[in-house]
Parts: C-alpha cells; sequence; structure tokens
C-alpha cells in the first residue's frame, strides 16, 4: 500500500520525511594537496570522470562537468586574475546562490595566493557594503539580477570596489555601468594562461598559514566579524575527517546549504578531496526536485531541516487511515527497539528484532526512499544547531542515519561529530576530532585549540584578544560538558538568561524542546530581568487555520486568528504538555502569537536563519511588554 509523505518547502527547508541508512561503503584515500593544487591533481588522477552536477533550467536537465574541464576553467581563473593585477593575499569577494562558477574563482583564487571572501546570497545593500569595506575589496563576482543589482548599487559609492564579473549570462546590466563583465568574458582573459608561469611561481611559494578565506560570521548579536581562515586550517580539517566517516569516492553529494556557510564550505572541499561528484543545487527552494532528480547518497542540512522532517511525520501519521497509522507507528516502535537501544549502543539486536525490522526496511521505508530520491543513501551529516532530543530519537527509530555534530566557523566547522561505527547516544554531538584540544572552563565554557582554530578575526585586533586567551584557547561561547567520550552541549552562556527571581533560563535548550510541536514553526523564549518566562511564537498558520475551522472558530484574517483567546489557549495547552519536565521557574506562562513570519529584511534572522534575539526585542517590544503588563493587572 503506497505511503503517500506530503512536502511544504518553507524557507528552504522541507517539511517531509527523509529516511536513510548509513552504508559501509568502502573507503577511498584522500588526496592530501595544497588546496592551491587539489583540482589540477584530483583531474590528473580522474581525467574525464565526473566532479560537478549542475542544473540547466532551460532544459531541465542536469550538465556534468569533468574534472578535467574543473581543472582547465580554475587555470583560467588563476590568469585572468593576474590579468586584473590581483596581488598576493589581496581578497576577493563571490556575492551568489551555489555555482560552478564559484569553484572555480575559490581555487582559481587559491592558485595565486589570493583571499576568497563570500557573501550570501540574499545579503543587503548595507551587509555587501560593510564587508567591501572592511576587506578592502576590489573585485566582486556576482551570481544573479539580484546579486548584481546589490552590488552595482555599492560600486557606485564605494572607494574599494572597481568592477564586478557577471556569473549568469541572463543578467541585465545598467545603462550606466561601463566596467562590469560577463564570466565568460573574464575566462576569455585567461584563454591563453598567458601568466602560468607567474601561477606556478606563486603556486611554489604557498605557505600553509596563507588566508584561504575571510568568512563574515551572520552577526546574531551585532556586526559581522571576518573568520580569518587559513589554508593550514582546512588541510587540518580534511585530514581529522579522513577516519571519521564512510566517505569514498563513489559518493553523489548534494550541495543544499550555501558554500557561504562553513559547514557546507568545508564540507564539499572534503568530498573534493575525496574523488565525490558534486550535485550543485542553486536555489533552496529546489531542493526536493534535485533530491528526486539526483539521487544523492550524503546531504549535509542543519537541525532546522530535521524539525520539518518530524512534523511532517507527525502530520502523516494524524492524517492516516488507520491501518497506515498503525503500520507507521509499528515501524517506529520496531526502530526505536532495533537503532536506539540496540544498534547505537554497539549491542547486537534479537534475531526476531532484526527480523521485524528488515521487513519494515523493505517496505514502508522503501517507499518513502523511492518517494523522495534517496534510494542510494550513505550518511547525511546534520550540525549548525541544537537537534532536539525527540527529533534525533525519531530519526534513528526509523532508519534515518544522521551524524550529529558541533562546530563554528571559528574551527573550520567541525568539532565533534558522531561516528558511524561506534557508540552514538542521543543528545550528543559526537566525539572530538583528532587533533583537537577541548578543554572546559570554570562557567563550562567549551575552550579550543588546535590547527583548525582560527588564529582571528580580521582587522579586529581588540575582538581577537577578547575570544582568544592569553594560553591560546578558542572563547567558544558556547557551555557543554563530556560524558562517556562524547561531548554534549548544554547552551550559549552569553544567551543566558537571569530572571528578576535571579533564577537562570537556558533558551536554546526551551526552545528546542518547543519547537517539535507540529503546530509551532518557531518559538523565542523571554525571560532576561523578568518575573517569569514569556515567548514570541510562529505557529504553522495554515495548521492552525486548519484546525479553527474544523472547530468553527471564526476568524476574518491570520491577525485575528492569532490574537483569538482560542488559538492562544490551545498552544499554551501543547506548550504545557511539552514543558513538564522543566522547573516551574523554567516553564513558559504567556505567550503572544504573531501573524507574520521572523524576516531576514527586519533584520530578525541571520542569512543562516538564526534568530537575533536584540532585533526581535526591539521589533516586538510591544508585544512582549503587553505580556507582562496583563500579568501585573490580574
Amino acid at each position: 500500500m503506497p505511503l503517500i509523505i506530503k512536502v511544504q518547502i518553507n524557507l528552504a527547508l522541507i517539511a517531509s520525511c527523509i529516511i536513510f541508512v548509513v552504508s559501509k561503503t568502502g573507503k577511498t584515500m584522500q588526496n592530501k594537496s595544497p588546496l592551491s593544487v587539489l583540482i589540477h591533481n584530483q583531474a590528473a588522477h580522474y581525467g574525464e570522470r565526473t566532479a560537478l552536477l549542475f542544473r540547466d533550467d532551460a532544459l531541465g536537465k542536469w550538465n556534468p562537468i569533468s574534472w578535467n574541464e574543473f581543472s582547465q576553467n580554475v587555470r583560467k581563473v588563476s590568469n585572468a586574475l593576474l590579468e586584473l593585477g590581483v596581488g598576493v593575499q589581496e581578497n576577493v569577494a563571490v556575492f551568489a546562490q551555489n555555482m560552478p562558477q564559484s569553484l572555480y574563482v575559490d581555487f582559481g583564487a587559491y592558485g595565486i595566493r589570493a583571499t576568497t571572501v563570500p557573501f550570501y546570497a540574499t545579503s543587503s545593500e548595507m551587509q555587501v557594503k560593510y564587508i567591501v569595506s572592511d576587506a578592502n575589496i576590489r573585485y566582486v563576482f556576482v551570481g544573479e539580477q539580484y546579486q548584481y543589482d546589490t552590488a552595482y548599487r555599492v560600486l557606485k559609492i564605494s572607494h574599494h570596489l572597481t568592477k564586478l564579473i557577471i556569473f549568469d549570462p541572463s543578467v541585465v546590466k545598467d545603462a550606466q555601468d561601463q566596467v562590469s563583465l560577463y564570466f565568460d568574458e573574464f575566462l576569455q582573459m585567461g584563454e591563453s594562461l598567458q601568466h602560468q608561469a607567474e601561477v606556478e611561481h606563486r603556486t611554489a611559494e604557498y605557505d600553509q598559514d596563507d588566508l584561504a578565506s575571510i568568512l563574515y560570521t551572520s552577526g546574531t548579536t551585532g556586526l559581522s566579524k571576518g573568520v580569518m581562515m587559513t589554508h593550514r586550517m582546512y588541510l587540518a580539517a580534511l585530514r581529522a575527517h579522513e577516519h571519521a566517516i564512510p566517505l569514498s569516492e563513489k559518493d553523489v553529494i548534494m550541495d543544499f546549504l550555501p558554500f557561504t556557510h562553513v559547514f557546507e564550505r568545508a564540507w564539499s572541499c572534503l568530498c573534493l578531496a575525496t574523488g565525490c561528484t558534486l550535485a550543485i543545487n542553486q536555489h533552496p527552494a529546489e531542493i526536493l526536485r534535485s533530491m528526486k532528480e539526483i539521487h544523492p547518497t550524503c546531504m549535509c542540512a542543519v537541525p532546522r531541516f530535521w524539525e520539518k522532517v518530524y512534523a511532517g511525520v507527525q502530520e502523516k501519521i494524524e492524517s492516516s487511515s488507520p491501518i497506515q497509522r498503525k503500520l507507521l507507528l509499528d515501524a517506529l516502535k520496531v526502530g526505536k527497539e532495533y537503532n536506539v537501544d540496540y544498534k547505537m549502543r554497539g549491542l547486537v539486536p534479537p534475531v526476531a528484532l532484526k527480523m521485524q525490522y528488515l521487513f519494515y526496511e523493505k517496505t514502508v521505508i522503501a517507499l518513502l526512499l523511492k518517494n523522495l530520491g534517496l534510494e542510494n543513501h550513505n550518511f547525511f551529516p546534520t550540525a549548525g544547531a541544537t537537534i532536539p532530543p525527540v527529533v534525533e530519537e525519531f530519526i534513528h527509530s526509523a532508519g534515518i542515519m544522521m551524524l550529529a555534530g558541533y562546530g563554528l566557523t571559528e574551527s573550520t566547522a567541525t568539532v565533534s561529530c558522531d561516528r558511524w561505527n561506534q557508540k552514538i547516544s542521543i543528545g550528543s554531538v559526537g566525539k572530538v576530532l583528532d587533533g583537537v584540544q577541548v578543554k572546559f572552563a570554570e562557567n563550562n565554557e567549551i575552550l579550543l585549540k588546535g590547527d583548525t582554530i582560527t588564529k582571528g578575526y580580521y582587522r579586529k585586533a581588540e575582538v581577537t584578544e577578547l575570544s582568544i586567551d592569553e594560553e591560546g584557547w578558542f572563547h567558544t561561547g558556547d557551555a557543554g560538558y563530556m560524558k562517556d567520550g562524547e561531548l554534549y552541549l548544554t547552551d550559549r552562556i552569553k544567551d543566558l538568561f537571569k530572571t528578576s527571581n535571579g533564577k537562570y533560563i537556558a533558551p536554546q535548550m526551551l526552545e528546542s524542546k518547543l519547537v517539535v510541536d507540529r503546530y509551532i514553526d518557531q518559538i523565542v523564549i523571554i525571560a532576561d530581568q523578568r518575573k517569569f518566562v514569556s515567548a514570541l511564537v510562529i505557529p504553522d498558520y495554515k495548521l492552525l487555520e486548519d484546525l479553527a475551522r474544523q472547530h468553527n472558530v471564526p476568524f476574518t484574517d491570520r491577525a485575528e486568528l492569532c490574537a483569538s483567546p482560542q488559538a492562544v489557549q490551545f498552544l499554551m495547552y501543547r506548550i504545557d504538555t511539552l514543558q513538564q519536565e522543566f522547573a516551574h521557574y523554567e516553564q513558559v506562562k504567556r505567550i503572544t502569537i504573531l501573524s507574520e513570519p521572523f524576516s531576514m529584511e527586519r533584520g530578525e534572522l541571520t542569512d543562516t536563519l538564526k534568530i537575533k534575539r536584540p532585533v526581535l526585542y526591539k521589533n516586538y517590544a510591544a508585544q512582549i511588554e503587553k505580556m507582562y503588563e496583563e500579568n501585573d493587572n490580574n
């Protein structure tokens, strides 16, 4: 009996069920070449084998790019950059969504010891202007029309920016623009490889402590800071992962997160060094279609993705027929016993349980995999925020091998991660990578040392001194502890709230517990210097509206529904059910349901969709105050 999962894309995330199990693929020796020559050395080994896949939307098909073609384009970029006069360790920016050209520019710049500075494709004019000025950028590579229009406005007023190079040939240039080039024109500047001798000279003088890239943090608490990423950091990260995950040249990787994000950026370098094929998903909203067309074996994702998976499955279970519901619930029950209670603990499941699980794996799970294009599953790394324990347990119960991890931009992504062939504990973020030193401060803050850890922030000595102590330990701002060799996170230290009664509240822990409810899309805890805990809630508007109609709750628009006592009472009941394990002073007492989702345009979300608490507190000050005023009047 076919089971159909409804899929909803929301802010580039999928409300669907994605199931996969780790496959014990053979290991491939990692190419340990410097990034400056990595692509060329891989081309010498793999030749015409496919390195990249990129979708031609006009023809509706994916085009292959061989390792040889990849290498040739990187050489052309190196020569064209020299033709423009790019110097050693000069900063060159890439302002685009995921595209093959972005990788050509990155590796072409590495070949001449230049530094790349990626911008998020959604960056505002103010953000672009700030980074261009902060990093003294003369050349910006732009993707599509939005990026061109935004960057051109900056170019007209900038004292630094002199030229834009446009990836998408369909971009319409401003009538007054006499300086920008299309990427094909740029490549022609290096077509004859006239500067190849200088390229090779610079490559020979390569230093591991050269800056490879500067990644500007998304700035949840203020202006972005440019994290200095050296070649030494990237190479150390690649070596540390070689024996930690079952990656091989047979893997087909779906690039879903932006290359600007350190997670996707470092992961892509690792995949290229291993000889994988990268399928580059250009627009996040197209990810479901891309997965069905490519059938990837691996894809890194953030926990928000899995929260949507969980919510989608819960909705499916609720709406299924009695027989379907029984099949799904029984499959999850058996899956929990098999995967969570036995396999994840390194125990051998009983034969009868194994037979039950194999039945569901070949039927219910197989149908879901086929529906989503994940028949060739291997493993899927996940990091970037706290994974709600109930979501993680559900994922493993369903046979999903999600390898949870922890890291920062400042640590070249991974600090720790689950090992696919070792014990995995729900709630942990795995074992610390080889080469990374970890210790804990008196307040349980996680401190780091090692070759993968940044030496500081670009042109910000004072901020660097605040983050790296005299002994060289980088202060992450995250609190945690070790147990049985695995790292556990508790909260962001700077996010700890102190109520007016002197009690400390860890907002992210509470938020991760409550956001798993299928009627709650996002929730932000309010507690600092307040008498009690309250929250701003973004509901799943469709589910809430459908429920209101079923129960004859009158409303003329979304705002009226969100303000209705019935909606508030309903969501508070669900919140109360989920927060029973917390102390009374930690529990949410009042909520405000917002009729509009949080927005990047209003500055409430970073480019990686993390909330900016100070901005939210300012934008919703009236709603927040009202929750406490009403309480005082009672």
